[in-house]
């Protein structure tokens, strides 16, 4: 396999956010002209930008990373994803040329001026599409399926792919030196952050040698490039994605995590200090530039505050339109005045998230041409930072070096420290993301709020006002909201995902709120069983407000589905009487979960609340 290394690890420092982009010329070009014309001139200013962005990368003798579709095809690329030819745009982005491309590019530019000419069949002609996405294995209807936990754990057969140590060079697919999991319907290769949650059922499923081909895969990604992408893709790899590899790591030393004994903690230890080098490497690429900069100032995904502290944020090296999202990214910047540079970066950036998209994001709070994603200071991403720094402190503690135990012991808690000054909201008794450029904390609440309780950085009384917010704000009949808002954005209301659901259910856990943990297990639970037994079906999010699969977004919604297998299997193991209870003739939704003793409930108030 050839190595490579990281798409911008040598990108010489620029302050990001003063001064004009190198792409704002073409795009003030294109305003105002015609569809026709604007694709034109699109695809010529996309290949300069392209051709300026990736220079950079070459500097000091490093290898090339592999070109994205959009960069290798260029206006072909363009043309066919402004022409809607496939529903979905991420449909173009994972074809496979027949032949080298180019001599695609040759004929097409010979041809497409032709008379007759289709592009369609040219398309059909010069790549193989990829498959329909595959339907999990059924059953013959809702009296004969098997129960949950028998058919996830038949599921994880159907969502296993083998190791792909040469991809196929006319594709946009990355190697995996190991088999791997994907979650299922269009998203055909291995995820970054939903692998975290895919390993719970894995390990909770006596399948550990795909957990392990998992960490592996990541692990080789970040020797090759860097960084672990948002996916195994040419095209994800400008942008990673929450960083959960070090959770991965600690899932393969003990899979209980929430056990805090002496043994169980050197059991992780030992597993962290057997990938120090890669948490290492992950973490330095979250900092690059952190040295480098003055208060206020930000560069990639570093932002000094004005006491000096240092936060992440999320970011993209690049600043065009999603090769995966093309269509869909020029027509939000065409309906933003800002500059469309800045609106595709914060796309990009809202992307590596994992929350595309969602009103946490916009500036009105309602409408994603207002995107601002690089603007803001995430809770989330810097509450997982504490605990990437945490977990290499020690693995560094593991493999007797002092200084270096230090010194990330040093780092996780200034960060703990800075996260309380800036992400804490003392007055509402909850966590927000907090507005760099303005100096001001978020209004919102969003169940990223319980992220510093999942990461064991919340004191008594944070958590006891995370809790509060949970019950009284985010709760609902059948699960956590994502936001409070509805925007028609899949990570908003009325929208529950089994990530947010574990992050939650395990930080009430660790803290005190055990029944209200229990409680929010049980609705949740519940919903996603009676959707399977209607359906058969495990979905990628649901609504709960409903008990129906959720909505929303730019895509329909899938099934599969690795993340929400893993987390329902973990919860079963957990609260194995969840669902004997929501199928008791007259059970009650809203009341699952009450039936712990009132000695039992009285432990917690919000808990109490919500079942009396």
């Amino acid at each position: 396999m050839t190595v490579h290394s990281p798409v911008t690890a040598s990108l010489p420092f620029i302050q990001l956010d003063t001064g004009r982009s190198r792409t704002a010329p073409c795009h003030a070009a294109d305003r105002g002209r015609p569809p026709r014309r604007l694709r034109g001139l699109f695809a010529a200013c996309l290949s300069l930008a392209l051709l300026g962005g990736e220079a950079t990368a070459q500097e000091g003798g490093r290898a090339d990373p592999p070109l994205s579709p959009s960069q290798q095809y260029g206006a072909l690329f363009v043309d066919v994803q402004m022409a809607r030819l496939f529903p979905d745009s991420k449909t173009f982005a994972d074809a496979v040329a027949r032949r080298a491309p180019a001599d695609i590019l040759r004929d097409y530019e010979a041809q497409r001026s032709r008379p007759g000419f289709s592009l369609k069949a040219f398309v059909q002609e010069n790549f193989t599409l990829p498959p329909e996405p595959a339907t999990p294995p059924g059953d013959g209807g809702r009296n004969q399926r098997p129960p949950i936990d028998k058919h996830i754990t038949e599921l994880w057969a159907a969502l296993a792919r083998p190791a792909v140590p040469r991809p196929d060079p006319g594709g946009s697919l990355l190697p995996l030196p190991a088999p791997y999991v994907v979650p299922g319907g269009r998203f055909r290769e291995i995820y970054y952050w939903d692998s975290y949650f895919t390993m719970l059922g894995l390990l909770q499923d006596g399948r550990r040698d795909l957990a392990q081909g998992l960490v592996d895969n990541f692990a080789s990604q970040i020797d090759s490039w860097g960084h672990v992408p948002n996916g195994a893709r040419s095209y994800y790899l400008s942008r990673s994605q929450p960083p959960f590899f070090h959770r991965m790591v600690g899932l393969l030393g003990r899979a209980d995590e929430e056990s805090d004994t002496p043994a169980a903690a050197d059991q992780r230890a030992q597993s962290y200090a057997r990938y120090l080098g890669q948490l290492k490497r992950e973490h330095a690429f979250w900092m690059d530039g952190a040295d480098r900069l003055a208060p206020g100032q930000a560069h990639r995904r570093v932002v000094v505050m004005p006491d000096g502290a240092v936060l992440n944020r999320y970011w993209d090296d690049r600043a065009t339109p999603r090769d995966e999202s093309y269509r869909e990214d020029v027509e939000t910047a065409a309906a933003s005045p800002r500059p469309k540079d800045e609106v595709y970066r914060d796309l990009r950036a809202g992307a590596e998230s994992g929350w595309d998209y969602s009103s946490r994001w916009f500036a009105d709070g309602r409408t994603l041409a207002t995107i601002q994603t690089t603007s803001l200071i995430p809770v989330d991403l810097n509450s997982l930072m504490y605990g990437l720094e945490t977990a290499i402190s020690e693995g560094c503690r593991w493999a007797r070096d002092a200084a270096c135990t230090r010194h990330y012991r040093t780092l996780a808690l200034r960060r703990h420290a800075a996260i309380d000054r800036y992400l804490w909201d003392g007055e509402r008794g909850f966590y927000v993301d907090y507005q760099w450029r303005s100096g001001q904390r978020q209004v919102a609440l969003t169940a990223a709020t319980v992220l510093p309780l999942f990461v064991g950085i919340a004191s008594r009384p944070q958590a006891d006002g995370v809790a509060r917010a949970v019950q009284g704000q985010l709760m609902r009949p059948y699960g956590l909201a994502t936001t409070r808002v509805d925007s028609g954005q899949q990570w908003d209301a009325p929208n529950g995902w089994s990530p947010l659901q574990w992050m939650a259910i395990s930080g009430l856990r660790q803290n005190g709120h055990a029944p209200l943990a229990r409680e929010l297990a049980t609705r949740w639970m519940q919903s996603v069983d009676r959707v399977y037994r209607d359906t058969g079906k495990l979905m990628e999010k649901y609504d709960v407000e409903a008990q129906r699969p959720g909505g929303g977004g730019e895509y329909p919604g899938q099934d599969g589905f690795g993340w929400t297998n893993g987390v329902m299997a973990r919860l079963l193991a957990l609260y194995p009487d969840a669902l004997r209870s929501s199928r008791d003739r007259g059970s009650s939704p809203q009341r699952a979960g009450c039936r712990a003793t009132p000695a039992a409930r009285g432990q917690d108030e919000t808990a109490a609340a919500a079942c009396d």
